[in-house]
């Protein structure tokens, strides 16, 4: 699996817990959906998002967007 394809997995993940955190717990939560959409809004432009710097340290296989 290349970093890619992991990076799309957590982030989507992620903004999926944090929807269920907001319907269970408190609408504060919405502040980290919003900051894993500022990551991949920010990475369109640059490129840069921080998970696949991580994944590359980890030796995982890069593709043509990281």
């Amino acid at each position: 699996m290349t970093i890619e394809r992991i990076v799309l997995a957590f982030s989507g993940f992620f903004i999926l817990l944090s929807l269920g955190l907001v319907h269970w717990f408190s609408s504060y939560w919405l502040w980290f959906t919003a900051f894993v959409s500022f990551n991949f809004f920010q990475s369109a432009f640059t490129g840069f998002f921080p998970l696949a710097i991580i994944f590359k340290k980890l030796g995982r296989q890069s593709g043509t967007a990281f």
